[in-house]
């Protein structure tokens, strides 16, 4: 097995973040979103020291949004790196590639850690490789980056690595399915393919979600109280935030327990 590749890099750090996402970011009145604020406006919680003002209860206040939210390491690398600390023009523009390409590593160091991609091992270092280049460039190799080529050229290995992992379970194809709302709780759903899945407000408790690829799926307020993700492919920090869960729910290693999750169990 090759060493693990280093993920807290791909944590946010907000703390040296010159906060890009409060401030570049747009986004509408919603159930995520209390209000309206156009890119490029400063959020109205945000403090003159870049710090939210209401950071420990932004749920209570209609900003779930904003937990939910995750820069994967982006916003501190272009606040402190691309552009050394001082705003400047086009650090928006740099978050939003920035952050594709932490995702892809994100996806990656997953691929590469599990036995049984062991063939691929190789062309994932190298495709990491790659991507860390990238978003180590310039503002302007940023700037004109065809990030969308990179992904679709990065995705076909994970879905090769996909294959891989879910190949000794034999889980079923649910991708891009509309499971909104689903009673799932006898679903079979151990290494299915669930990328892109809408899972919106289904009921997945108990289920056991191992090994199930869930790149892409929307698991906004899923009921993932006692569920099972141990070893579940490609799941994010923003994924579990958005959804419900309880001290019996298993998560991956890789990922801390969403501080509004119950402390009950099933």
């Amino acid at each position: 097995m090759p060493a693990p590749l280093d993920r807290a890099p791909l944590r946010a750090d907000c703390a040296r973040c010159a906060a890009l996402c409060c401030v570049g970011l747009a986004f509408q009145a919603s159930a995520d979103f209390a209000i309206d604020k156009p890119a490029g406006t400063p959020c109205v919680n945000l403090l003159p020291d870049s710090r939210c003002g209401i950071h420990d209860r932004l749920r209570e206040n209609g900003f779930a949004g904003c937990v939910t939210y995750d820069c994967f390491g982006a916003g501190q690398r272009v606040t402190q790196e691309t552009f050394g600390g001082r705003p400047a023009p086009g650090m928006f523009a740099a978050l939003e590639v920035v952050r594709q390409l932490h995702e892809l590593l994100w996806y990656l160091a997953d691929a590469r850690e599990r036995p049984a991609t062991r063939p691929l091992h190789a062309a994932l270092g190298k495709a990491a490789a790659a991507t860390e280049r990238l978003a180590a460039g310039d503002p302007e190799a940023l700037r004109t980056l065809d990030v969308a080529a990179h992904r679709t050229e990065v995705n076909a290995l994970l879905l090769r690595a996909s294959a891989l992992v879910r190949a000794a379970h034999r889980g079923p194809d649910r991708r891009g399915a509309d499971l909104i709302g689903r009673d799932l709780r006898k679903a079979r759903l151990r290494g299915a393919d669930l990328r892109g899945a809408y899972l919106i407000g289904a009921d997945l408790r108990g289920v056991d979600l191992r090994e199930a690829d869930l790149i892409g799926a929307d698991l906004r307020g899923a009921d993932l109280r006692a569920a099972d993700l141990t070893g579940a492919l490609f799941l994010t920090q923003s994924q579990a935030q958005s959804a419900r869960g309880d001290a019996s729910t298993r998560l991956p290693t890789t990922l801390l327990r969403p501080t509004h999750w119950t402390a009950e169990r099933v």
